[in-house]
């Protein structure tokens, strides 16, 4: 587990453009099964290609999109570990990675980011893949 005052600044990165930040697995079964519609689940991480890549990523495709998922949220890996392992069982047959990010539409599973197509990535081109993604599925 990481400290809390090492992870808040990461998890505010998200948080300040609109992204919920769920910490329980209910939070998550609410999240992923409750809203109609679709719902971009991110799976945030303390390594240098979430802080590099993703984040800023994540934050252009907010600001820049046209259309924007119904629901945004996202759970920390190494953080919250049982929101983490739920919010997982929702993404199979993917194997665990973070950062990685999933669309979902109507509860179902419809787009999935893994982590080796944010290594060596550059935010700009992760920022309009998920621009493209959201015109498609939002």
């Amino acid at each position: 587990m990481y400290p809390e005052e090492l992870v808040a600044p990461m998890k505010a990165d998200l948080t300040s453009v609109g992204f919920e930040d769920l910490t329980t697995p209910a939070d998550v079964d609410i999240a992923l099964t409750q809203t109609q519609g679709t719902v971009f689940l991110v799976f945030n991480s303390v390594c240098g290609c979430a802080a590099g890549a993703a984040r800023p990523a994540l934050k252009a495709a907010v600001k820049n999109s046209t259309k924007l998922p119904n629901k945004l949220v996202a759970v920390f890996a190494g953080v919250d570990k049982e929101a983490v392992n739920k919010a997982r069982e929702y993404t199979l047959p993917y194997p665990p990675s973070s950062p990685s990010m999933a669309l979902f539409k109507d509860g179902k599973l419809v787009h999935f980011v893994e982590r080796h197509q944010i290594e060596g990535n550059s935010a700009e081109n992760i920022a309009a893949h998920l621009t493209k993604v959201f015109e498609h599925f939002c």
